[in-house]
């Protein structure tokens, strides 16, 4: 008996070595943020364009009146291809980002879990809003570059600058100026993964258990995209107002004085477009994110479980 369950011991505690666990994840991160982010991009795009518009003159108009006039719009004057503007270099910087993130997030997760004498699963929701701000506060250094990137060429085709590229705009601003709006982006990233990881495992969870399942069990794999969706709305939304300081932060499209930081711009976009503005794009933000962390929570779960780890 005792040498059977050394056995099951040594069956479950062995596995491939820490390197090779953390490029299956990076692996895991490329493709789901690759196919994730080509999936949604032309949604990605309304939303910041949405949220980086403002009206002509003051007091007059901005140039969209929504969700689909912006889609319109885009497609009519730049044709299909401009709604996918900036996403070469997307794509370029959602593999580290993923990786970072879920790989940060599962570390802590374990940690923390070991330290309370729990299992990852079974985590409270507190400590999951602590492993996930882990996550979202490492991700920044792979995240500004290339979010900066991406808004600019996102919003140059309503410029003078319509054939800019990746490459003209990273020489342009240098390495201090890729990671200009860190303290924004940070202020998004940070509390979007403490509501997203938190929420998802607890949502999953929840789904396994309503639909029958063993709740000694992992959740299914379409509870926790299920779960994921979800709570990508839900962090989604509530992240929004950071969201679209960021955006203003770091788009080329500067008012006249430029905004100072973040305090500035809040309180100027308050002033001029009230408190509604800083929900522009709420609507294409949380149809963008959610199924964008539902194919990535997905796909790592698949992972998990087709290699047993």
């Amino acid at each position: 008996m005792a040498s059977e369950e050394t056995a099951k011991l040594g069956s479950t505690t062995a596995g491939p070595s820490p390197t090779i666990r953390l490029l299956a994840k990076l692996g895991n991160g490329a493709v789901a943020g690759v196919t994730g982010v080509s999936i949604i991009f032309p949604l990605d795009m309304v939303k910041t364009r949405l949220q980086n518009q403002k009206p002509a003159t003051p007091g007059g108009k901005p140039p969209y009146a929504g969700v689909v006039d912006c889609f319109r719009q885009i497609v009519r004057g730049e044709g299909v291809r401009g709604l996918y503007r900036g996403l070469v270099p997307n794509l370029a910087g959602v593999t580290p980002e993923k990786a970072i993130k879920l790989a940060v997030n599962d570390v802590a997760r374990g940690a923390i879990a070991a330290r309370i004498g729990t299992t990852p699963d079974k985590l409270p929701t507190s400590y999951g809003a602590l492993a996930g701000a882990a996550a979202g506060l490492c991700q920044v250094i792979a995240t500004n570059p290339m979010e900066i990137v991406k808004i600019r060429m996102q919003v140059a085709a309503t410029s003078t600058r319509a054939n800019v590229t990746a490459m003209d705009i990273v020489r342009e601003l240098g390495i201090r100026g890729v990671y200009k709006g860190t303290a924004a982006t940070l202020l998004r990233d940070v509390p979007f993964s403490m509501l997203f990881f938190s929420l998802q495992a607890m949502f999953a969870q929840r789904l396994h258990a309503y639909g029958g399942g063993d709740t000694a069990a992992k959740p299914s794999t379409l509870c926790v995209l299920a779960g994921s969706t979800v709570a990508g709305v839900i962090a989604s939304g509530a992240v929004t107002p950071a969201d679209v300081i960021k955006t203003r932060l770091q788009s080329s499209s500067q008012p006249s004085p430029p905004y100072r930081g973040i305090a500035d711009c809040a309180s100027r976009i308050l002033q001029t477009e009230g408190p509604l503005a800083f929900f522009k794009g709420v609507v294409p933000r949380c149809l963008t994110m959610a199924p964008l962390f539902g194919i990535a929570l997905m796909m790592y779960d698949l992972q998990q479980k087709t290699l047993g780890w």
